[in-house]
């Protein structure tokens, strides 16, 4: 999906790097320019996402993986014809937290499922929707997690994994950004917010000029 109607942009990374900062920060620096922003985010973005949401993140007890990567796909499915591509056709710009790039990494590498065959069942239900810019915050999960322990809440399933997990995880987002340079961002999210934010900013006022 391209540009030309309106603009596509979405964050990953591992929990903990700043998403959550970082889009609150683009969306305003947005909204100043006079932008129309459309926030969303996978799971979850429309009702039935949300009850999708409920079960991936929040079910007590296993599901196994590839009913899980089964599950995102079809929240995928569902969001992106509903919430995306409208808002793109409306000439607005989709500011979303996680897309494809995410179970690819959580629950392909995390999961140890073929990741090539989750992309593809993704790009199958999105109708083979990408976003115009993904912007990776990369964070060491040990470092992660401190930020997670000082946050004092509760971990969903995801979260809770153990450290090899998300080791694995950071390595297949990396390896994504590396096949496709074009779309990426790769941020040091260790850097100070105001300097992640102003790379954000210099990279998506190219993107929209």
């Amino acid at each position: 999906m391209t540009a030309g109607r309106g603009a596509w942009i979405t964050l990953e990374g591992g929990d903990g790097s700043g998403k959550t900062t970082q889009s609150n920060l683009l969306a305003d620096w947005l909204a100043d320019a006079g932008h129309t922003v459309v926030r969303t985010r996978e799971p979850g973005g429309s009702e039935v996402g949300q009850l999708i949401r409920d079960i991936v993140l929040h079910h007590r007890g296993d599901i196994a993986p590839r009913a899980e990567a089964l599950l995102y796909a079809a929240d995928r499915a569902h969001h992106v014809a509903t919430v995306v591509r409208p808002a793109l056709e409306r000439g607005e710009i989709v500011l979303q937290d996680r897309y494809l790039d995410s179970s690819v990494a959580y629950q392909g590498a995390g999961r140890v499922l073929d990741g090539t065959e989750i992309r593809d069942l993704s790009l199958w239900a999105a109708e083979g929707a990408l976003p115009d810019l993904t912007l990776l915050l990369d964070l060491d999960p040990a470092a992660a997690r401190r930020r997670l322990d000082s946050a004092d809440k509760p971990f969903d399933r995801l979260e809770a994994e153990k450290a090899e997990f998300h080791g694995r995880v950071r390595d297949a987002y990396l390896a994504l950004a590396a096949a496709e340079p074009e779309r990426f961002l790769v941020l040091d999210a260790t850097a100070s917010v105001d300097d992640i934010a102003a790379q954000i900013r210099e990279r998506v006022a190219a993107l929209l000029d």
